[in-house]
């Protein structure tokens, strides 16, 4: 890894190291197998212990087809605001672990500068359930925002999805699926260095500090199930499969150069540019996967976190996408 660690930024290199060797690696579908929970659940209590005081949190719940409930998490400013954006986020780890208290961190920025109300919903993980429960559940959420968004004080033209990793993968799958569906509409997306592409060849930065791309292959595995490695992967599980971009909202995503999913982002940026989606993209050399979450101190996490809130706050002034005729 020695090489790939020199072509971090300076500030960078420490922290990739640490949890590089926290992590270990993951060389098999059976490191990834085992149960995450304990793990989540220090994940959720550390995140609850730590909310902001300008931010309110409080849980609901989804009812699923299986007669199971899909908890979810909402994050609103502590004095709440009507007509202001409604905002799914969806968290990252590899589609096999993580809560979504893991993201209110992320989108304390959001709430505060702009009011928004934040649907975060803990999504079936891979390790319980392969695709598509993770879309489902995302979609599920995305309804539920659409639906209780006038108690919620949210504009119903000005849904978002935005998620880091998995999570940005599981944005644009929600995004197409919804295109598709024709059942609600979004007005604006943020997948950040988004997971999107089964294919990504196990010799694409297999020294890759945090996630690399022998893990990536093996958590795609998990997540795909007995689809894996046939031609039965839809885009909707894997949106680096879709061949028609057209309809898709406005995007804004980054992706460090040094992370495994640099390519397929920047093909995906490409893609929904040549349809003529509105794109605002941005490389960070020198920069490795999740770097903006595990050193939230470095200069190219204050640049990425920068861009990214800017071009938040532009979204919330120019993007507005009404509900389809008939939608609640």
């Amino acid at each position: 890894m020695s090489d790939t660690l020199d072509r971090l930024q300076p500030d960078l290199r420490l922290p990739a190291r640490l949890m590089s060797a926290a992590l270990g690696r993951q060389r098999s579908v059976e490191d990834l197998r085992r149960p995450p929970g304990a793990v989540n659940r220090v994940i959720s209590e550390v995140a609850r212990r730590r909310v902001p005081k300008t931010l309110r949190v409080h849980e609901e719940s989804v009812p699923r087809a299986d007669g199971s409930r899909l908890r979810l998490l909402v994050i609103r400013p502590r004095r709440p605001r009507r007509d202001v954006p409604g905002l799914l986020w969806l968290h990252g780890g590899g589609y096999l672990t993580g809560e979504p208290e893991q993201g209110i961190g992320i989108v304390r920025s959001f709430v505060e500068g702009s009011g928004c109300v934040v649907v975060a919903p803990a999504y079936r993980l891979s390790v319980d359930a392969p695709y598509p429960a993770a879309r489902d559940d995302a979609y599920a959420a995305l309804l539920w925002l659409r639906d209780h968004a006038d108690e919620l004080g949210v504009r119903r033209d000005q849904l978002a999805v935005g998620g880091n990793s998995a999570g940005g993968g599981l944005t644009a799958a929600t995004t197409l699926y919804a295109r598709d569906r024709g059942e609600v509409s979004v007005a604006f997306q943020m997948p950040l260095y988004p997971m999107i592409d089964d294919r990504t060849p196990v010799d694409v930065l297999d020294d890759a500090p945090v996630w690399d791309a022998v893990t990536n292959r093996n958590a795609w595995s998990m997540y795909l199930g007995d689809r894996d490695g046939t031609d039965d992967v839809p885009a909707y599980a894997a949106p680096a499969r879709c061949t028609d971009h057209t309809g898709l909202p406005p995007t804004m995503t980054f992706v460090g150069d040094v992370d495994p999913f640099h390519e397929e982002t920047t093909r995906y940026v490409e893609a929904l540019r040549a349809a003529g989606v509105p794109v605002e993209f941005r490389v960070v050399e020198g920069a490795f996967h999740g770097f903006d979450v595990i050193a939230s101190s470095a200069r190219a996490t204050r640049e990425a976190v920068a861009f990214r809130d800017q071009w938040f706050g532009h979204a919330v002034r120019a993007y507005r996408a009404p509900q389809p005729p008939g939608a609640q």
